[in-house]
């Protein structure tokens, strides 16, 4: 552990070595143990406290967060006057000693003996928070003025499916791309067996940064590539932001379904038409297919303290685990099997989760194909007293099966809508 009269960049930057195992200048962050030992995920959480001044303990971290406005004169008034930073200023490794510590393994530890996925969607979102940190620390604070959230996950990609319960895991990633007040981050998880670690998946974060009490974007510093590798990473960047407004602009809440597609719906439609009647209302189920609102799984959460961020709200790494276990739930009850994780694809964070919400989470299968399951889970917060509901995240899960299963039909425009949707992302994760 670092000496808690040092500054927090202080703290992160000494503990900086080259690896051999990357290219020449690269460097990972790794604790300042007497091993030499890159940190676990505790450690991460506990720097994340440091940056912010937050505090374990519950009262004192709400007075610590409400002492935060008075960092906003430190923020910058302009990019410009912040200096560029390389990606490898933002560079860390992490370890998650499941194999070499036995005593965490039940925490990740699913019934069918296997990782529990939604806990790496945990680590995966504290790993992008500091790396953020990393990319914009100043070492003349002993605070960092920001508050860095996630708003988005822009894709998760699955190399292999099994994640096993007693090998060492391994997370390394970097800031690759920069806006004004947003930035890039892409991790790579890989894990320990037969003498080697190998790939299990890739990541691409989005987080954005905001003023000391999150009302309003602040700036971060600018990243300058070095070298063609560093900047074909950045030209992906800027790809992945024209390709999320270019989505944004085509959503199907925004503009009417492509010719294509309205013949995709219309089909659909005339598929399920009672052949015996002369009717458009006849409606009938066709073989090996299930009505798309007898295939939902909904579930609620109430919002303790306990699973806050370092900036007092719910932390978007638990409304991930959960929104993954509902959406796991529901595709094993729809296909009867144990899916596996295809893909994870744009998570959006429309809303911070205050504690004390009640959490409502909506998941549903709706697109299908071959043996694959395509679940989208909506999850809003409902106030009682004034019963309004607000929405707060969206999610998109694709799964696997070890067999084929049933199609999915919609029976009104609203769920042909979202059976379109649907079809996009399994398109974008796994068609294309």
């Amino acid at each position: 552990m670092f000496r808690r009269s040092w500054p927090w960049f202080s703290r992160l930057m000494s503990c900086l070595r080259p690896c051999a195992s990357l290219p020449s200048g690269r460097l990972l962050c790794t604790a300042a143990t007497k091993e030499g030992s890159a940190p676990d995920m505790a450690e991460v959480r506990n720097r994340l406290r440091e940056i912010v001044g937050a505090s374990t303990n519950w009262s004192d971290h709400r007075r610590a967060m409400s002492e935060r406005a008075s960092l906003s004169s430190e923020l910058a008034r302009s990019q410009s006057d912040l200096p560029a930073r390389r990606m490898k200023d933002s560079l860390l490794e992490v370890h998650l000693p499941l194999g070499s510590q036995p005593q965490l393994r039940e925490k990740y530890l699913t019934f069918h003996n296997s990782v529990r996925f939604g806990r790496i969607l945990e680590d995966l979102d504290s790993l992008a928070v500091l790396i953020s940190y990393s990319h914009t620390c100043n070492p003349a604070l002993k605070r960092s003025p920001l508050s860095i959230v996630t708003a988005l996950v822009d894709k998760i990609d699955m190399r292999q499916q099994v994640i096993y319960p007693d090998c060492d895991i391994k997370f390394t990633g970097h800031v690759t791309w920069v806006g004004k007040t947003s930035i890039e981050a892409k991790m790579h998880m890989t894990q320990y067996r037969n003498g080697a670690y190998s790939p299990v998946l890739d990541a691409t974060f989005v987080m954005v940064a905001r003023d000391p009490e999150n009302k309003r974007a602040a700036f971060v510093n600018p990243l300058k590539p070095d070298g063609p590798e560093e900047e074909e990473l950045f030209r992906q960047g800027e790809a992945n932001k024209s390709r999320r407004v270019e989505l944004s602009t085509s959503s199907l809440l925004k503009v009417a379904p492509t010719a294509e597609e309205r013949n995709v719906v219309h089909a659909l439609f005339l598929n399920t038409l009672d052949a015996k009647t002369v009717s458009f209302r006849g409606r009938v189920l066709p073989p090996d297919s299930v009505w798309m609102e007898d295939a939902k799984v909904k579930g609620l959460e109430i919002c303790h303290p306990q699973e806050r961020n370092i900036f007092n709200r719910i932390f978007g790494g638990f409304l991930m685990r959960k929104a993954y276990e509902l959406a796991w739930a529901n595709a094993s009850a729809f296909g009867g099997c144990r899916p596996a994780l295809v893909a994870v694809d744009d998570i959006l964070f429309q809303k911070p989760v205050e504690i004390g919400s009640l959490l409502l989470l909506s998941s549903q299968v709706c697109y299908t194909q071959d043996n694959y399951i395509q679940v989208r889970v909506h999850s809003e917060v409902f106030e009682p007293l004034s019963r309004q509901h607000n929405t707060t995240n969206v999610f998109h899960f694709t799964f696997v099966s070890d067999r084929r299963v049933v199609d999915v039909v919609p029976r009104t425009y609203g769920e042909a809508m979202l059976y379109l949707d649907g079809k996009r992302h399994f398109n974008h994760t796994v068609a294309l």
